[in-house]
């Protein structure tokens, strides 16, 4: 991983001067402005991305949504997964796939794949809470190419997202009112576009900090359209994460921003909090944000509205606004002074 680090630091020093004054810390990192900026690969080690690069046109010109896996887990196989095919009713049919039980959906990000921690983290603690359905989507053969060609993609991953569940419930029962689809950084994303393209019926959508780059003002992006009720939680705005409000409710632990606590400045951490927080909240349900009269003061911290919840894995959960809250530094992150 280490060579892939260099190589991608000497190339960008022959790209021009710019590239020169890179820090490794993003410290120079301008939403919308900055042309390189480091990103966390799948092992959270930071990569440096051209966010003018070219994209993989051959990539991109096959039907790339197609290799989207659906990994299902329930607490009769919590550990090894079951492989549900869009088309094959018997992989469904023959699986331990109950239609009466909630349905969630995790997808992970760029450099992720279907095993990474933000999926292992997050479906042990939906089994754990609950008896649910949990289907992991493992597209990590698209996620694996340069960061604007995965982007470029999160549109088709996400539609075909979207008809493998139409599929699913119509082949083998469910109700879309149990539905609740969790997406990290660029999965964030590909959540939404799955949400839009099932009509805005899941009952619930999840963005876990969406990906920032190329995604400031894209209509593509995750948006309210994409689910009856949906939220996003913050932690890493304006540099791995989109920092503006997308969605019904919006949260910003911590001010939202890198660093959390317990993160040092440099550090990817602050971006993979947002799945760690909620995966706390799914078995706890003990962070309580505040609203916020505009984002100046969910960033300060400085909210005092009503208290609604942050996270947690309810699926008749709605609200609207912007939330501000404080957590601690080391997992289960509860800050006890409010």
């Amino acid at each position: 991983m280490k060579v892939v680090i260099v190589l991608a630091a000497s190339i960008a020093l022959c790209a021009g001067n710019e590239v020169l004054s890179v820090p490794g810390d993003n410290s120079h990192y301008i939403e919308g402005e900055s042309r390189f900026i480091w990103m966390p690969d799948g092992d959270g080690v930071p990569l440096l991305v051209d966010l003018e690069e070219s994209f993989d046109e051959e990539l991109l010109n096959t039907r790339y949504g197609a290799n989207n896996e659906y990994w299902l887990y329930t607490r009769k196989n919590p550990n090894i997964s079951q492989l549900i095919v869009k088309g094959n009713a018997n992989s469904a049919w023959n699986s331990n796939y109950a239609s009466g039980r909630p349905l969630k959906v995790l997808v992970h990000g760029w450099q992720n794949n279907g095993n990474s921690s933000m999926n292992t983290l997050i479906k042990s603690a939906f089994l754990e809470e609950q008896d649910a359905n949990v289907i992991v989507v493992d597209w990590h053969a698209f996620a694996s190419s340069n960061y604007l060609t995965a982007a470029e993609g999160v549109p088709e991953i996400g539609e075909y997202l979207g008809n493998f569940l139409i599929w699913l419930i119509n082949t083998a029962g469910g109700n879309w009112d149990n539905v609740h689809l969790v997406g990290f950084s660029l999965g964030a994303h590909v959540v939404g576009n799955a949400g839009r393209q099932v009509d805005g019926r899941a009952a619930r959508v999840t963005g876990l900090d969406p990906a920032g780059p190329k995604w400031h003002g894209n209509s593509k992006a995750l948006n309210k359209q994409s689910g009856q009720y949906v939220e996003a939680i913050h932690t890493d705005g304006g540099v791995f994460g989109i920092l503006e409000p997308i969605a019904h409710a919006d949260f910003y632990p911590n001010g939202g921003k890198n660093p959390q606590p317990g993160c040092c400045l440099m550090s990817t951490c602050s971006h993979s909090r947002a799945y760690e927080l909620f995966a706390s909240s799914v078995l706890n349900n003990s962070f309580k944000g505040r609203g916020c009269k505009d984002l100046d003061q969910a960033k300060s911290v400085k909210c005092n509205g009503s208290i609604f919840s942050m996270g947690n894995g309810i699926i008749s959960k709605r609200g609207f606004g912007i939330f501000g809250l404080k957590t601690g530094s080391s997992y289960p992150f509860f800050f006890f002074y409010f």
